[in-house]
């Protein structure tokens, strides 16, 4: 276990800025997920940590030591990668075996039987320990490569989208046992992935990353019900948040005049900037709620069916939002149906920036 911090990391290759000004702390026993899209500097960061790659500038801290100077071996992280990594001709326990008879380590026999057999146990593969890598599925060998890192049994587990060749079935089962097993070690865990379901399911905290720099960092449910901007409200959440763009007049947002107006509650309006006109008003679709009495009509476009709920894109005007319901609520493409927002889970976002309005002001005050 090992708490890890970063501070205004700086990292380019060539004319590419990799990471910019990145600062992070990963407390010690903590899940952490580091969530944002291809490209966004999500590997760089692992591989700065471990050692792999030095920062051009910043620093990073293990326990509280400056490990710039130290190498991977020094540093006593383990990397899980996407893919395996593992000896195709050697054994499960061959493999589990390769990480501790380094020079370094100089564990016994006994030692190492002992660490192997834990693992196994732990991820359940005892039975595959005399098999073949090269045998095994894609779950077994995600196991393995788990295992490899287990029997380390290093400060820090740094994991870089471990799940993401697998099936949607067994990559729900993996994320359920990976975070069991985070709880079980009370390790410190950085977990890199594109997938927001992954990082909402996961994480005690999630940082969102784009472009090399963190937009935000909070709890699955600030993340969720309290994005700092646009992006973090559409890159969080499926279907994506909507965004409307709709001016502030006589205590409610106007969409479309007359068809799309949703009242503010004075507490809120008293929370956004004086004088505020123009603004993109961000609504979850779980929160356009279809029914009568609502107010609002909308033409149905499209209904998706997601098994358990349906995904319905209502079109006003020349807008449209996407409004969650049960499977079984009976809706027809093409037909009108009433609906309501529910006003009291509305966003207000800058329509320049793009940075949460009620966040900003809040922001600002604190300063």
């Amino acid at each position: 276990m090992a708490h890890v911090e970063l501070r205004n990391i700086n990292k380019r290759f060539r004319r590419h800025t990799a990471l910019s000004d990145l600062s992070l702390d990963v407390g010690d026993g903590e899940f952490f997920v580091l969530l944002g899209p291809t490209g966004a500097g999500k590997t760089t960061t692992l591989r700065l940590i471990a050692g792999l790659d030095a920062p051009d500038s910043g620093s990073i801290l293990i326990e509280g030591e400056d490990v710039g100077r130290w190498s991977a071996a020094e540093r006593d992280v383990a990397l899980v990668f996407q893919y395996y990594s593992l000896y195709p001709h050697y054994t499960v326990r061959q493999n589990l075996e390769f990480p501790l008879k380094s020079r370094q380590r100089r564990l016994g026999a006994t030692e190492i039987a002992g660490r192997v057999a834990r693992a196994a146990q732990t991820l359940r593969i005892e039975h595959l320990l005399e098999r073949k890598t090269d045998r095994l599925s894609g779950g077994e060998m995600q196991r393995v490569s788990l295992g490899r890192a287990i029997v380390r049994q290093p400060r820090v587990f740094l994991m870089d989208e471990p799940l993401s060749n697998l099936d949607a079935k067994l990559r729900e089962i993996l994320r359920a046992e990976l975070k069991d097993l985070q709880m079980k070690f009370r390790a410190t865990f950085l977990y890199v992935t594109h997938d927001q379901v992954e990082a909402m399911s996961m994480g005690d905290k999630i940082g969102v990353l784009n472009h090399g720099r963190i937009v935000q960092i909070g709890t699955p449910h600030e993340i969720y019900n309290r994005p700092r901007d646009t992006f973090v409200a559409t890159f969080v959440g499926s279907p994506a948040m909507n965004l409307l763009s709709g001016a502030l007049r006589d205590g409610k947002v106007t969409v479309a005049p007359g068809k799309l107006e949703i009242p503010v509650a004075a507490a809120v309006a008293r929370r956004l900037p004086e004088g505020l006109d123009r603004m993109t008003l961000g609504v979850r679709a779980e929160d356009v709620l279809l029914g009568p009495g609502g107010g609002l009509e909308g033409r149905v476009y499209g209904v998706e069916n997601h098994g358990v709920e349906k995904i319905v894109t209502l079109k006003v005007n020349e807008h449209s939002l996407k409004a969650t319901v049960p499977a079984h609520m009976a809706i027809e493409v093409d037909s009108v149906t009433p609906f309501a927002i529910d006003p009291g889970k509305l966003q207000f976002f800058a329509p320049q920036t793009g940075v949460n309005l009620v966040w900003a002001r809040e922001e600002a005050s604190h300063g």
